[in-house]
């Protein structure tokens, strides 16, 4: 005899197309997040890369200071009737060029404000300012020429002001200490220089502020030392490395040089100093005779790893008082003249 379960009432089954659609809910889940990665991987669609995964050069114009030495020089050549010579110092004026920050000129509680009022002018007319920051301490302790800097201490509170407030426009650019790297080697201040520029990189990363740490140049210290140096700094969490600068180079030495700095640090970007280069002086760096003004800014997309050339140092600005110079950083007309004369 059949026992009582038999005749049980049976549950009904649940249909197979609650199971189906289940399935294809997920399906369409995983189907839409492999878009979203593929579109960020493609840098498409409401995605933007960061400001150290993309060239901003090839996004904006470069930013020429209305305030710059060359300007200033222009205007009073202007308003003492020497026209000729305002003609030439307004040619360099219009000229895109770095804008250097020291803190003997801009120092710390004030650089900040400064830093502000650039970024948000160069926003307001649609271009990209490169800032150089030069402030590292014992700065120049191979040529002496631009001796100083702060000290340890104070020296990142100072970055930070600068990263603060670049790091409020739409674009800006940073030349992270020219020549600290190289002459760290020959001032065996290599372990200082790796701490203070590394702590530097993230300061300005977390700002972000696009970021290009000095490389030294073609006729200076090996590149398999100075990529080691930057790969300590933090090279592969910026955009790249700038080379040639304030110096006299030409652009095929600079380039072939930075392309193999850059496979030696992973593949880095770079951008080359132009400025003065356009006959090229590959021993004297400082107020080398006979020079020419180089490449106009711009960026460049031709398959290496350049993002642009710069004129990060202002031509018609001195290197020291060598040559008949006077101290660096002063604009000096002879040379600017000239400059604009044979380039």
């Amino acid at each position: 005899m059949p026992s009582d379960a038999a005749f049980e009432p049976q549950r009904p089954r649940r249909p197979r197309r609650a199971g189906l659609v289940a399935v294809v809910a997920a399906t369409a889940a995983v189907l839409v997040l492999l878009a979203v990665l593929a579109a960020r991987g493609l840098e498409v669609g409401p995605f933007q890369p960061g400001a150290q995964e993309r060239n901003v050069f090839a996004e904006r114009p470069q930013y020429a200071d209305p305030g710059s030495r060359a300007a200033q020089a222009a205007a009073q050549a202007r308003a003492d009737g020497r026209t000729a010579e305002a003609e030439a110092f307004a040619e360099l004026a219009s000229v895109p060029a770095g804008i250097w920050l020291t803190p003997e000129e801009h120092p710390p509680g004030e650089v900040g404000g400064y830093v502000a009022e650039v970024v948000e002018s160069a926003d307001e007319a649609g271009r990209v300012p490169v800032l150089v920051v030069y402030g590292v301490p014992d700065r120049d302790c191979t040529g002496g020429f631009s001796a100083g800097g702060l000290d340890a201490e104070a020296y990142l509170p100072w970055v930070r002001e600068v990263a603060t407030a670049a790091g409020g426009a739409d674009r800006a650019v940073v030349v992270l200490e020219p020549d600290a790297l190289a002459a760290a080697v020959e001032c065996d201040r290599r372990e200082e220089r790796v701490a203070l520029l590394s702590q530097a990189v993230d300061v300005l990363v977390e700002a972000g502020v696009t970021t290009y740490l000095d490389g030294g140049h073609s006729g200076w210290v090996p590149a398999r030392e100075l990529a080691e140096l930057l790969r300590q700094v933090g090279v592969d969490e910026v955009r790249g490395f700038a080379t040639n600068v304030a110096n006299y180079q030409t652009d095929a030495a600079e380039v072939a040089w930075a392309e193999r700095l850059s496979r030696l640090t992973g593949g880095a970007s770079y951008v080359v100093d132009s400025g003065r280069n356009g006959v090229g002086s590959p021993e004297d760096w400082c107020n080398p005779p006979g020079q020419a003004l180089g490449q106009r800014p711009g960026y460049v997309d031709d398959g290496t790893r350049l993002d642009a050339y710069l004129w990060i140092k202002p031509p018609g600005e001195s290197d020291g008082e060598c040559n008949g110079g006077p101290p660096a950083g002063q604009f000096w007309p002879e040379r600017a003249s000239q400059l604009v004369t044979a380039g």
